[in-house]
């Protein structure tokens, strides 16, 4: 009995000694351009995502790439995937805010959460009344982004994360955050010549005409 247990302790031990694959899909970090990370830090291929809430074509995106990210190239260690807001209008804003003043950790499921229900809060933003857009774009641009949070059902959307509505008011009434994401979306349109929505960079470089899952895939499967 001794003999047939050896080999078996002695293959535990090496297992002990080599230590669990890291599980990347939980490593969340922020970076120092006030972006979220998914993924290993140390990746060959890292990938940069500026995305606007209210961008359709972002919302797509999320729905193709976010199953395949997590499952074939996050796991791997070698691609990480960054999310860069950049804030074209008072929603946009909003929703940004919001995403920013949840646990970090929950980040991304702030951020798939908004993007999951766009179809659901996106038509009524098209629709609002002549009232809603006064109360939108109102001199208190801290009340404005609550009215916004309060018709197209972000408190809601974001309970789940962990966001209190006495937390979410807290947040949309930081100037100081606001402020910062609206410097961040300039400091990148600035240096990377951002036209559109969503773009994407690879260790630093803009790619051109790239603008879906499909063609970003190849470009990750290039570096790969």
């Amino acid at each position: 009995m001794r003999a047939l247990l050896r080999p078996a302790i002695l293959a535990c031990a090496a297992l002990l000694c080599l230590g669990a694959a890291p599980n990347w899909n939980a490593r969340i970090t922020q970076t120092p351009e006030g972006g979220h990370r998914l993924g290993n830090p140390e990746a060959q291929v890292k990938v940069v995502a500026f995305e606007s809430y209210t961008c359709p074509h972002c919302a797509n995106f999320q729905l193709q790439s976010d199953g395949p990210l997590r499952l074939a190239y996050i796991p791997t260690g070698k691609v990480s995937f960054e999310v860069r807001h950049f804030v074209r209008d008072g929603v946009d804003l909003t929703a940004a805010m919001l995403t920013e003043c949840v646990a970090p950790a929950k980040f991304f499921d702030a951020h798939r959460a908004l993007f999951s229900n766009f179809k659901t809060w996106s038509p009524r933003m098209h629709s609002a009344t002549k009232a809603q857009l006064d109360r939108w774009n109102a001199l208190d641009r801290a009340a404005g982004r609550r009215a916004i949070a309060s018709d197209l059902g972000f408190y809601e959307l974001l309970a789940p994360q962990g966001l209190t509505r006495g937390q979410a008011d807290k947040c949309l009434n930081d100037g100081a955050l606001a402020k910062r994401l609206a410097e961040q979306t300039k400091a990148d349109s600035e240096k990377y010549g951002i036209e559109g929505t969503p773009s994407f960079a690879i260790n630093g470089t803009l790619l051109a005409a790239t603008y879906e899952w499909a063609l970003l895939r190849m470009q990750i499967e290039a570096r790969l």
